[in-house]
């Protein structure tokens, strides 16, 4: 997707401070900022200056410039209301009947308020959603008194979307009373004692209130534009400022700062991963596992950010390149008398070389030959548009990697090239296209159609092909929008063979609008918009919309499109067909596809990873239908042992086929056979097939015929 609004994880810089308190003092510390409760942040929340004029241009831009031209109406301000309590409460875990009841005052008016720019409603909504959040965390600690009987018959019905909405507190204890009950049990079946238990959910369930309290105004704007902007397709969202900041390091794979994956632990900023060769990791001092707990710029003091939110944190300590910053962490693993350290850190550059294109090379062997195939792992296209823009030539983007990834492959002597686009959720469009083009001349790649229903073309801006060898596309269900342009090129020129599982459906193309450009205020605070302007349709016409690309050859998913995918979602848009455009076939796979499918199919009776592949997804499918668990102790133990057993068998079949001793038992210290990635493996068999083929076709395919199929 070119970027589905989610919590971005956040990269920062981290700069360490030295302090002096040991980290049983911090302890402390810690316990105190738990039991002392802050207030309710709605006894300061307000709407802003900013957010009546924000709220305008958000309403305008939609109204005019979005594809589906939405009406502001009455029908529009009931799909809002819908969308608001579900950003609230999409599990109906807080909200009583009676609340949605009182909400039904604003289903014919939230239009008009989005429009005016009056955007009270989406805070006293808060308020009351704050109340019951405050309840319920209250309630869940009042009930760590005393153990849970685990011997009980009962069960916990953790999925609520589609469930009624409890009738009152006392229906709604009884479904907490439960949710805190599994939440118990779970640690209990790890192996803690009810102290500890109760000590942990008490941490947990108090830092979840000092999260509410920790609201802020931009928070609760976004709730109301994002209600608005679900209220047309799921793909249009507002950016708060600090989220259109994350949007462009996402989309530029680089970011000012230190190198280092923050996440919130309780009161704790802890350090989840270090970027290789960032600053931090230079200093030899930042490690995984490690806490913030304060933050200095240059030689200023160092600011406590104990119980501080996460991107507050972030903000202080990402920089500009040559600044320096000093953070103050305790260390992993620090006893009783571990002291806190300060590191200073000089800010950079950091490249995040992990959403990265990389390259493999498998050896694979058909009919008796080995095939050297290189597979390319595409995990988002992207692009630093700000130094592109800038004239910079060496910029970092998707098609600079790729093109010279297969210049190393073929360096290599590959027989032929897999990109794998698995889990790539998409991202820029323009390198879709240049990316594309890699793989045959000049050509169209994709068309668009804006909302005045003028159509476009985007072509391969390179008359040459760079690649021309053997290729194969590899999909899943989680391949979204730009990947979808790239497989459906490929498939319409019958360049490549695509593999794997339908993808995601997402066929439409969003912008980023400043909203601060639009206010003629670069200095203002009003956030982004990013919303759809047009829907792009395959060469041949078809709309990836919902549908998604089919593959030529299917592997077994877990998935289906109804409860998975584009269509799963509210108000997706409709799939839909244009005109084919103009291009030119290269017809390098039709003929092939039947004896593939049957050469694919063969080995993968033979194949038990296949087999496990099956067995999971019928678990996955079991598993999906129940939406309730028990909340019976040897029940569970029940459960757990049987699919410890399974565990247990698969690793001790896979050790067979290898010749190895079986295991007893499995354990946190056994070290396991790693599960071989049987898609990507079986994608270079089946390209090796098609090599093989290509190379056999005088014999192979002398009667094309017999498989039905004839290239046009």
């Amino acid at each position: 997707m070119i970027l589905k609004q989610t919590a971005i994880a956040v990269i920062a810089s981290l700069a360490f401070g030295a302090g002096v308190f040991a980290a049983s003092d911090e302890d402390m510390k810690l316990d105190k900022a738990l039991v002392k409760d802050l207030p309710p942040a709605s006894l300061k929340l307000a709407p802003e200056k900013q957010h009546k004029r924000a709220s305008q241009w958000v309403a305008a831009l939609l109204n005019r410039y979005h594809y589906e031209r939405p009406t502001l109406d009455n029908d529009m301000s009931r799909e809002m209301l819908a969308q608001m309590i579900k950003l609230f409460d999409n599990n109906r875990s807080y909200f009583l009947q009676k609340d949605i009841d009182n909400f039904e005052q604003y289903k014919n008016s939230l239009d008009d308020a989005v429009a005016s720019g009056h955007v009270d409603p989406a805070f006293e909504m808060f308020r009351v959603f704050e109340h019951r959040w405050r309840e319920r965390y209250d309630y869940a600690r009042s009930l760590l008194d005393e153990p849970f009987d685990f011997t009980v018959e009962e069960d916990y019905e953790f999925d609520r979307q589609e469930a009624a909405w409890a009738a009152d507190r006392i229906e709604l204890d009884e479904i907490w009373r439960k949710r805190v009950k599994n939440d118990a049990l779970n640690l209990v079946l790890a192996g803690k004692e009810w102290p500890e238990v109760s000590k942990t959910l008490g941490k947990r369930y108090a830092q979840a209130k000092r999260r509410m309290s920790q609201t802020k105004n931009e928070d609760v704007f976004s709730y109301m534009m994002n209600a608005f902007a679900l209220a047309i397709e799921p793909h249009t969202s507002y950016l708060s400022p600090r989220s259109a900041e994350n949007f462009d390091i996402d989309m530029k794979l680089s970011l000012e700062g230190i190198g280092a994956v923050l996440q919130a632990d309780d009161v704790y900023t802890k350090i989840v991963k270090v970027v290789e060769k960032g600053p931090a990791d230079m200093t030899g001092e930042v490690h995984e596992e490690d806490k913030i707990i304060g933050v200095g710029q240059g030689q200023g003091p160092i600011e406590d950010v104990i119980g501080w939110r996460l991107d507050d944190v972030v903000d202080i300590v990402r920089g500009k390149s040559g600044s320096t910053v000093r953070l103050e962490i305790i260390p992993k693993g620090a006893g009783a008398d571990g002291k806190s350290k300060i590191v200073e850190i000089v800010r950079d550059r950091v490249k995040l070389e992990e959403q990265s294109a990389k390259a493999e090379t498998l050896e694979v062997t058909t009919n008796d030959r080995t095939y050297q195939v290189g597979v390319i792992e595409l995990p988002k296209f992207y692009i630093d548009f700000q130094a592109r823009n800038s004239g910079q030539e060496d910029y970092k983007s998707t098609t600079t990697d790729v093109r010279r990834l297969i210049e190393e492959l073929q360096k290599d002597g590959v027989d032929g090239i897999v990109l794998d686009l698995r889990n790539n959720g998409g991202g820029a469009l323009d390198e879709a296209a240049r990316l594309t083009g890699l793989f045959f001349d000049e050509g169209p790649v994709v068309q668009g159609r804006d909302f005045r229903g003028k159509v476009r073309v985007i072509s391969d801006p390179d008359p040459e092909t760079f690649y021309s060898g053997p290729l194969a596309v590899l999909v899943n269900s989680n391949s979204a929008s730009a990947s979808e342009i790239l497989a459906g090129a490929i498939q319409d020129y019958g360049r490549g063979i695509i593999i794997g599982e339908p993808t995601f459906g997402k066929g439409t193309i969003q912008v980023i609008d400043d909203l601060n450009r639009l206010e003629g205020n670069r200095e203002s605070n009003f956030g982004s918009l990013k919303f759809t302007t047009e829907k792009f349709y395959r060469v041949s016409g078809d709309s990836t919309q919902n549908k998604g690309v089919v593959p030529d050859i299917n592997y077994p998913s877990a998935v289906n499109s109804e409860e998975y995918g584009e269509s799963s979602y509210d108000n997706a848009m409709a799939w839909d067909q244009i005109r084919p455009t103009q291009y030119a076939r290269l017809n390098q796979i039709n003929r092939y596809l039947p004896e593939l499918t049957s050469m694919h199919q063969a080995r993968i009776q033979e194949n038990s990873e296949f087999g496990y592949l099956l067995e999971d997804i019928e678990e996955y499918r079991l598993a999906a239908e129940d939406k309730r668990i028990s909340l019976n102790l040897e029940t569970r133990k029940a459960e757990r042992a049987k699919d410890e057993a399974r565990q247990l068998a698969r690793e001790n079949a896979r050790r067979a086929d290898k010749g190895l001793k079986p295991l007893d038992e499995l354990d946190e210290d056994t070290e396991t056979l790693d599960a071989p990635d049987i898609g990507r493996l079986e994608s270079a068999n089946i390209l090796a097939d098609m090599i093989w083929l290509q190379s056999h076709a005088g014999v192979a395919m002398k009667d094309e015929e017999k498989f039905g199929v004839k290239d046009k």
